[in-house]
């Protein structure tokens, strides 16, 4: 795979290069999604700073790796009990107004733990609580933001780019929020990166006001208990039934369980492993995003979405390999190494499947199939957070990541013979063409 990517990028020309240029970043030629982009941007930029203080202050407050899981569950727990709601309502509601809801609350949300921290009495229940309220937002903004992106794309061509751009820009910004993250904790204290965060929501909201989207809606006055529950069934029926969006989906969450629970222990690492402070967990945390930037490009690069399924498995096998790998190592440079290769490994895993995903639902279904990624991804993250903090307290932070990557090897395996499976007994119709292509090539 990385020989792979090296031949592709080893191959461009001078005078190709505009060119190349140009088409990997083609979706930005859209006003609207130029500007959900840009907004975006300097808003998780906050969003990174504001994710990195809470796991040190959780540590650091409690000085418990199993808190520090119970945190990480808690701020996932909404989305894993209300993504299929959030699905629904993305689907039936406005998906601009819905975001503009969701960004104002989440705003509130970070000035109170600003004003918390700063007031010198924050304490771990009041992390807690208000990490569960910012997850109980996600639920309704994550499907929303997802499935907004069709509504800011005009050429359906160019969404498999924009979801690659999307990744691009939130591993960028994950590059940038907390390496930001660890200079000012070390500086000026924890309070004043939830305060930043707080005050870069005011981009991604002027950039939402400044849009002109045409947006059409369900009608929603039928939106009674029954009609709710016939469309989740409905939705349900679609992923259970649709046997690749089924194994996507699954894969998504088996996945986030155990390939992701080595990032709840990263404060852990930073502090004990390699005996360093705020900054070393910032220039962790950093590292993946500078993996996933790589990961992002290649994406964005691709001229032909095609031997996607392959893709998710070959990059599974090298996370696993690089995550073992890093469980043991003690060398903060060697780490930072290797943790490029994790997030360049799983942005390939994660935003492959989403783009999997938006190819192949139907508009009307996209909003309720989305929440399922949501759910799979962000909603799963609990479980894997509390895993996380039970291994981490038991037997280490290091062999509790040797498991997980182990595990994620495992899994990609299985992943591979799931969809080899599904193609041979699938007919050959036109949609089996497409989907052999997405999948194998």
């Amino acid at each position: 795979m990385w020989l792979y990517i090296g031949r592709k990028f080893s191959t461009i020309r001078k005078p190709m290069a505009n060119s190349n240029l140009l088409s990997t970043i083609r979706s930005l030629k859209n006003r609207n999604y130029r500007l959900f982009f840009f907004g975006n941007g300097l808003s998780l930029i906050g969003t990174w700073m504001q994710s990195v203080t809470v796991g040190w202050l959780v540590y650091k407050l409690s000085n418990s790796s199993y808190i520090l899981g119970v945190a990480g569950a808690l701020g996932t727990l909404p989305v894993m009990l209300f993504s299929l709601f959030g699905g629904y309502v993305a689907d039936r509601a406005n998906r601009f107004r819905i975001l503009l809801i969701t960004q104002s609350f989440a705003m509130v949300q970070a000035f109170l733990l600003a004003i918390l921290t700063l007031a010198g009495i924050v304490r771990v229940s009041h992390i807690l609580v208000l990490s569960f309220v910012l997850g109980a937002i996600n639920a309704f903004d994550i499907p929303a933001r997802q499935s907004f992106v069709v509504n800011v794309v005009e050429k359906k061509e160019d969404l498999p780019n924009a979801i690659a751009l999307n990744s691009f820009l939130v591993n960028g910004t994950k590059l940038i929020g907390p390496s930001l993250a660890g200079i000012f904790i070390a500086a000026v204290g924890e309070g004043i990166c939830f305060l930043i965060n707080a005050i870069s929501y005011t981009a991604v909201i002027a950039a939402l006001l400044m849009m002109n989207v045409s947006y059409t809606t369900t009608n929603n006055s039928n939106m009674d208990r029954e009609s709710i529950v016939k469309k989740l069934q409905e939705g349900i029926g679609y992923v259970k039934n649709f046997t690749p969006i089924r194994t996507v989906v699954l894969y998504v969450a088996y996945f986030s369980i155990f390939g992701m629970f080595y990032g709840v222990l990263m404060p852990v690492f930073a502090k004990e492993i390699f005996h360093g402070d705020a900054r070393t967990l910032g220039f962790l945390v950093s590292s993946g995003g500078v993996g996933a930037i790589i990961g992002a490009i290649y994406l964005a690069s691709r001229p032909v979405h095609k031997g996607l399924g392959k893709l998710i498995h070959t990059a599974g096998i090298f996370f696993g390999i690089a995550l073992i790998l890093f469980s043991y190592c003690r060398n903060l440079w060697v780490g930072l190494v290797l943790l490029v290769i994790v997030g360049t490994c799983m942005v390939l895993q994660l935003v492959t499947a989403n783009i999997i995903l938006q190819t192949l639902v139907p508009d009307e279904k996209r909003g309720r199939v989305m929440s399922f990624h949501t759910l799979a991804f962000t909603g799963t993250q609990p479980i894997s957070s509390y895993i996380a903090g039970v291994l981490g307290n038991a037997i280490g932070v290091q062999k509790a990541s040797l498991i997980g990557g182990i595990l994620c090897i495992a899994g990609s395996i299985v992943f591979r013979k799931q969809y080899l499976s599904f193609l041979k007994n699938l007919q050959k119709t036109e949609q089996y063409n497409l989907i052999k292509r997405i999948f194998i090539g």
